[in-house]
């Protein structure tokens, strides 16, 4: 119990606040977004859809050279973002390092917190710990790319799929499918960029840190429920 109180009363009460409203509202959100994205109200759902009507349009192709193309062009976004993740994630070991220094310059901020050198070593491991989990996400995301571009390659020829009857319809299920996944993946590691941002807050101000997990979270829901580019998709 005693040791119970000691961790409550390392922080203050608002600080707790904010760090639960941000990983209830990160773990809620994804989850509602996955739910969802079973429909056709998401961005997701609107672009797994061309997916599978790509992959269906691949079938009827002996010449595939635009779809790899099309793979590896994908592949190149987790890629970028993983080896940009890398750098981040060294900075901030670096600062975990040199902390004593770190927290006096952010401390001649304005408008930063005044905290000790711990809870300042937390924060920095809260966005060490956002952006090892948004690396995990790129680079499984880059494999499952590939794995889709393995289906691609192993496609039987369009005469194929007439003469040995062949389900061209099963094929598309399959290849969007990991096309999907993979596309799934890279956007939990967007999402976790956009979030990384409202812990950032938090050497502001527990208030700035909750105000800025809710400002990050409506603009992920306008992007992914209410933005122009899924009425367009949609249409």
């Amino acid at each position: 119990m005693k040791n119970l109180l000691a961790v409550l009363n390392f922080l203050p009460a608002t600080d707790w606040l904010a760090l639960l409203l941000f990983f209830v509202g990160w773990l809620g959100y994804a989850a509602f977004a996955k739910r969802q994205s079973q429909f056709d109200g998401t961005l997701l759902a609107a672009t797994n859809r061309e997916r599978r009507r790509w992959m269906l349009q691949t079938t009827y192709r002996d010449v595939r050279v635009i779809d790899g193309v099309v793979v590896q062009n994908l592949s190149t976004s987790p890629s970028f973002f993983a080896s940009t993740t890398i750098l981040i994630i060294g900075g901030l070991l670096a600062s975990l390092g040199a902390s004593e220094k770190a927290t006096e310059l952010v401390q001649e901020l304005p408008f930063t917190a005044r905290t000790s050198a711990l809870v300042f070593d937390l924060k920095l491991v809260l966005l060490i710990g956002i952006f090892v989990y948004a690396f995990f996400r790129f680079t499984w995301s880059m494999r499952q790319y590939t794995f889709g571009a393995l289906l691609v390659a192993a496609a039987p020829s369009a005469e194929a799929f007439v003469e040995q009857g062949l389900s061209r319809e099963a094929f598309a299920d399959r290849a969007g499918r990991v096309m999907g996944m993979a596309a799934e993946t890279f956007n939990d590691g967007l999402r976790a960029y956009y979030l990384a941002f409202a812990a950032i807050c938090w050497f502001f101000s527990p208030w700035a840190f909750m105000a800025g997990t809710l400002g990050v979270l409506f603009v992920l829901y306008q992007r992914e429920f209410r933005s122009d580019v899924l009425s367009v998709l949609q249409s």
